[in-house]
């Protein structure tokens, strides 16, 4: 009989938590610090929807980890328990629900199930979804959770907006939550008038008030004493360096509360907050990879092909301590790609912003080429991994079969 003594370890009281699901970033708390103001103005635009008339759309947008997720479900929650609402809801997250057919069939599934496992096309989604809004004046609120991950985003806005011309009575109202601020620019200007009637910003969190948000999940998350004020504040101080990033104050505190555990503690300490910071650090950066729109991806796809490859100027990287990419390069390389997978790159203006956007994100860093270099341009370079980011690409981006064809060559 093999040994059970590992088996029997997993069974064991942990000595630091809890109730580890209350650091999730799925986990909703009864009060949502320093979001107020935020909460406030999502039920002042929806009220108008709730009591059966047709709403505003709304979008929501800011980094990740600063509260937008949260506090769309917050309300949501707060709103299911309400007598008299006249509205229904459907929420989806656009990483798994991204295309304009996926999102309609969720719909039918959160409304009406049995219709929806039928397999019906879109045309007949569609008009049995106006005759079911129809039926009692219904107003329908969607809310796209990633919004900016939906591949024929244009298609599906127009679909949902048309439903209010379509619609005898009652309507549809469109929240939308994107961690990119920019991404609305790269819609079609008729599907940013009709989308964009309440936009509404997420600040980062401070370090003040992510150590509250750390505190305050501590209580419910950890035992009693099972963590030092001083690491709360430690954790809290690194996250707010990078971007005010909750989530990542979250993720952090769980990963230093297994490093505790595993060495035998009962208290999660400075040097265990330290010690998960430096595990979780790419963690963060490949998942944010994945978030990205598409075209940003591509641009980052050929970035990272570049810097395994050396680019075309070797000798610069040599000099500035890694391999700096030229600006112009990159957009080749990004275009050329762009072809290989019949997509239409974007044009250098776009690029220029996808550019500025990555470096925001941290993903990469730039530099001007200074002397030594025909022409002022600017230099590129990758903050992690080539290999690593170009596989979290592929995984995210591409299948199988639609593996662009010049990736091998310089």
């Amino acid at each position: 009989m093999q040994d059970q003594e590992p088996f029997a370890k997993l069974m064991e009281e942990s000595n630091i938590f809890l109730d580890r699901s209350a650091l999730s970033p799925h986990f909703t708390p009864d009060t949502l610090l320093y979001r107020d103001k935020q909460i406030n103005s999502i039920v002042k635009a929806l009220t108008p929807s709730l009591k059966g008339d047709k709403g505003r759309n709304l979008f929501l947008y800011g980094a990740p980890g600063t509260g937008k997720t949260s506090c769309i479900k917050y309300v949501i929650d707060k709103v299911k328990v309400l007598p008299l609402v006249k509205s229904k809801i459907s929420y989806m997250g656009c990483k798994i629900y991204n295309s304009r057919y996926k999102v309609l069939n969720k719909i039918m599934s959160d409304h009406m199930p049995t219709y929806a496992k039928r397999g019906y096309g879109i045309t007949d989604i569609y008009e049995k979804l106006i005759s079911w809004i129809d039926q009692d004046s219904k107003i329908l609120i969607v809310v796209l959770d990633e919004i900016d991950m939906v591949k024929d985003l244009d298609d599906l806005i127009y679909t949902l907006t048309r439903s209010n011309s379509d619609v005898k009575s009652g309507g549809i109202t469109t929240v939308g939550i994107s961690n990119n601020v920019s991404f609305k620019e790269v819609l079609d200007p008729r599907s940013l008038s009709t989308l964009y009637e309440t936009e509404l910003a997420f600040p980062p969190y401070n370090s003040t008030e992510l150590s509250d948000i750390i505190r305050q999940r501590a209580k419910k998350a950890l035992k009693e004493g099972a963590i030092d004020i001083a690491a709360i504040n430690y954790a809290a101080a690194i996250a707010a360096k990078e971007n005010g990033d909750a989530r990542l104050a979250l993720k952090m505190l769980t990963k230093a509360g297994e490093n505790a555990e595993d060495g035998g503690k009962s208290k999660i300490e400075i040097s265990d907050i330290k010690e998960a910071a430096k595990s979780i650090e790419s963690d963060i950066a490949y998942d944010l990879v994945a978030m990205l729109p598409e075209h940003q991806k591509l641009l980052l796809y050929a970035i990272s092909l570049l810097s395994i490859q050396g680019g075309k100027y070797k000798k610069l990287s040599e000099e500035v301590n890694g391999t700096f990419l030229l600006s112009g390069e990159v957009y080749e390389k990004y275009a050329s790609i762009a072809s290989s997978l019949k997509k239409e790159s974007k044009s250098s203006r776009w690029y220029r912003k996808y550019v500025s956007d990555l470096e925001m994100q941290g993903l990469i860093e730039m530099m001007n080429s200074g002397k030594g270099i025909r022409g002022q341009t600017k230099l590129i370079r990758l903050r992690y991994p080539a290999e690593k980011i170009k596989a979290t690409i592929e995984q995210s981006l591409f299948n199988d079969s639609e593996q662009p064809s010049d990736q091998g060559q310089g």
